[in-house]
């Protein structure tokens, strides 16, 4: 069976987040560890790793993830905001560490008012600087593809490559494939052809063994869009047989795989986890 979860909230603590994720079926739990539209974190409570830990093991939630503030940008040629988010991200690790998971996602970052060969440069440079900072530190970062959007990097399966190839130690980071991110981008999912043609694209620059996992969601925009617009799982413009694919997929069976679609249902109620994991077993073969 696949292993399946949820971005749950982090209120009233970290191990509220895997009770969530416990009462809405998940396997698996992906959280913030901090605000994340803020760049400033409070330290984390006394007792609260361990705390996490226990209710992780008791709920036999496995395979915590963090995803990192979107305000980081290691893509940047303002080398204010570059310093910032290289130390953002280091924070992000820190904390993750503490915690004892083993990942954070991060969005690679955009290039603005340079070009795409600048921004990549950056990207590298910021992701070289993150492991000079954080030697001995086991947690590792996780880059996101993304639906490309503005000057947003990591859109294209070559893109990602291109960071991993100019950084110095790229064994210490993994990919995170969003379906919706990949749909907006332009890689096709919907048919077994337009499915299979999309992953020969990822393995002709990269390995199916990066990825660490996967942010399950449909797309409420067409494909090649550009436009980061989540939908309710086999409801948006990515359509069911795509997620029949995924769910069935020997290659990605160990892969933990992570809803961020609406929280509210198609009817306005509060169980959109709920349903959403629902309808992905169900298409398990």
């Amino acid at each position: 069976m696949p292993i399946l979860g949820a971005h749950m909230s982090i209120a009233g603590g970290f191990d509220k987040a895997v009770e969530r994720a416990h009462e809405a079926g998940c396997d698996c739990v992906q959280i913030f560890s901090k605000n994340n539209n803020q760049w400033r974190a409070r330290p984390i409570a006394e007792g609260a790793p361990e705390q996490f830990q226990q209710c992780l093991q008791e709920l036999e939630i496995a395979h915590p993830l963090i995803h990192a503030s979107y305000l980081i940008n290691l893509g940047s040629p303002d080398e204010g905001l570059w310093q910032r988010s290289v130390e953002g991200l280091v924070t992000e690790i820190q904390r993750a560490d503490q915690l004892q998971v083993p990942f954070v996602v991060v969005h690679p970052g955009a290039y603005t008012s340079s070009d795409e060969a600048s921004g990549i440069r950056q990207i590298a440079l910021g992701l070289d600087e993150l492991h000079q900072q954080t030697e001995g530190v086991s947690s590792r970062v996780l880059l996101e593809t993304t639906a490309g959007q503005g000057t947003n990097l990591g859109w294209q399966f070559e893109q990602l490559a291109a960071m991993l190839d100019q950084v110095k130690d790229p064994e210490r980071l993994g990919i995170c494939v969003d379906t919706c991110h990949i749909h907006a981008a332009g890689y096709a999912l919907g048919t077994e052809a337009e499915y299979e043609e999309t992953w020969q694209s990822f393995e002709k620059v990269l390995s199916i063994k990066q990825i660490q996992a996967m942010h399950l969601n449909d797309s409420k925009r067409e494909l090649g869009s550009r436009v980061d617009r989540h939908e309710h799982i086999g409801q948006g413009e990515i359509g069911l047989e795509a997620f029949r694919f995924l769910m069935n997929d020997s290659r990605f069976s160990a892969i933990p795989m992570y809803l961020e679609t609406p929280k509210q249902d198609p009817d306005g109620g509060e169980d959109g986890d709920l349903l959403n994991l629902q309808v992905l077993r169900d298409l398990v073969a």
